[in-house]
């Protein structure tokens, strides 16, 4: 015999609220960052009594990586929609890899909001996210990368680690101040520092 807790309408119950919960999370964090995200203005939010924050996620927390898979599974389409172009050297993968990241990023200001938060701390749930979000975009790039050898003589790790945090740091700053080091990050600003991304990416042969 179906009990209460199984039964049709219950389930339906439960992921509508789940998914109330959730939204809530990402307007909060759009509109007040994460210091205006707490159990007691999480329920407000969704409407909801603060003790299923507690039974359906055991916290703010599991709000928060309940909705950083999300995100990660949209970073993953945004970047898998992205044209495919032939690469012709280890160069032009490179700068496929940095400005799609880039363009991604800057598509979804909640990413960015996640970003800002691991930056800030060292947490299991932070590994736990930055480890996912990590994986998506691996995934993506050897999805991606042309059937050549790695150029010679370069640590292409060091400088992809390199490219890949000044592209991540510029879309935060985009966020916050509109500018970083006198450059405004408008469509202008942007199309300059593309065409440093390739004056940099002369680091790496052809």
């Amino acid at each position: 015999m179906s009990t209460v807790s199984d039964s049709p309408g219950r389930s339906r119950d439960r992921a509508a609220t789940e998914a109330a919960i959730v939204s809530a999370a990402e307007r909060l964090l759009l509109r007040d960052g994460w210091g205006g995200l707490n159990v007691n203005t999480l329920a407000t939010e969704a409407g909801v009594d603060r003790k299923l924050i507690y039974r359906y996620f055991e916290g703010v927390e599991g709000v928060v990586e309940r909705l950083a898979g999300r995100l990660d599974l949209w970073l993953g389409e945004t970047l898998a929609a992205r044209p495919v172009t032939e690469a012709r050297s280890y160069r032009d993968f490179a700068r496929e890899m940095l400005i799609g990241y880039l363009a991604a990023l800057r598509a979804n200001p909640l990413i960015l909001r996640l970003l800002a938060w691991e930056l800030t701390g060292d947490t299991p749930l932070l590994r736990r996210m930055e480890a996912k979000r990590s994986a998506v975009f691996q995934r993506w790039t050897a999805s991606r990368r042309p059937a050549l050898p790695l150029p010679q003589g370069v640590d292409v790790v060091a400088l992809n680690v390199v490219f890949l945090a000044a592209v991540q740091h510029l879309a935060l700053a985009a966020v916050t101040r509109d500018r970083f080091a006198g450059v405004t990050l408008d469509d202008a600003g942007w199309t300059r520092i593309e065409a440093a991304i390739d004056r940099m990416l002369a680091a790496y042969p052809d």
